[in-house]
């Protein structure tokens, strides 16, 4: 028997393409999968700085479900479509992790699985980060 945890959101995509949302491995290191704004099939909010809030509400609500928070990660990913969103997905994540100060990278991509996706994000946490 595993001790690796995995996570479920329920979204359509972790069923038809078969990955968890999040999973934590025996030394407490949690792996999110990649998280859009895509809310009960629908994308929410159209802006990147909306986008980029959602997708980190996606992958925090994940953590969440693991007992862990925004304290507890230790590495964000960012994924545009256009660098001309960077300030705005960069306010987003300043807003959200400023205080936790992961390290970070943010990357531009040719596309997501709907257009209308300008962002997608990852993040890494750790069950036990010295506070």
């Amino acid at each position: 028997m595993s001790d690796v945890r995995r996570v479920s959101t329920g979204a359509p995509w972790e069923e038809q393409f078969g990955y968890s949302r999040a999973v934590e491995l025996p030394n407490g290191l949690v792996l999110v999968s990649g998280c859009t704004s895509v809310v009960d099939g629908q994308i929410a909010g159209g802006g990147p700085y909306d986008q980029a809030v959602n997708s980190f509400t996606v992958a925090l609500d994940a953590l969440a479900q693991l007992g862990l928070g925004r304290e507890d990660v230790v590495r964000t990913r960012m994924y545009l479509t256009h660098a001309r969103d960077v300030e705005d997905v960069g306010r987003a994540h300043k807003e959200l992790f400023d205080t936790v100060r992961p390290a970070a990278s943010m990357i531009i991509v040719s596309g997501f699985v709907d257009p209308g996706l300008v962002v997608e994000v990852e993040v890494e946490a750790f069950r036990g980060v010295p506070a």
